[in-house]
């Protein structure tokens, strides 16, 4: 049985995982021990976070209606559900982004809110 060298497809494991442990700092991005943990729990935050990602953005929505809701005396609850009770179908990202760049528009909004609770 002929001897097998596993050189080639070692260093090229390794360069893998130290070129993706690049930029991490001390032993992190050249001790190939330290690297493959290192790359193995980034890897494994990266998975989780993209999941993260979306609950992060809904609430971050909900905290610019909630601000620019309260300019107009009222709350983000009440506001919501005065656009539920007036027909108005707009998501969340829709109305932060109204929010931010053309506040008459979310005037109008909250004054069709107002008026769909009384």
């Amino acid at each position: 049985m002929s001897r097998v060298k596993r050189g080639v497809t070692t260093k090229a494991r390794h360069k893998k995982i130290i070129k993706m442990a690049k930029g991490y700092q001390g032993r992190n991005n050249n001790v190939f021990r330290v690297a493959v943990e290192k790359v193995e729990k980034a890897l494994q935050y990266a998975y989780r976070d993209r999941r993260k990602k979306k609950s992060t953005f809904r609430s971050l929505w909900i905290q610019r209606i909630n601000a620019a809701a309260r300019m107009h005396d009222m709350t983000y609850s009440r506001f919501m559900n005065g656009l539920a009770k007036a027909g108005i179908e707009l998501d969340r990202k829709v109305l932060s982004d109204i929010a931010i760049n053309e506040p008459k528009t979310f005037e109008n909004l909250v004054k069709q809110a107002k008026s769909a609770l009384k």
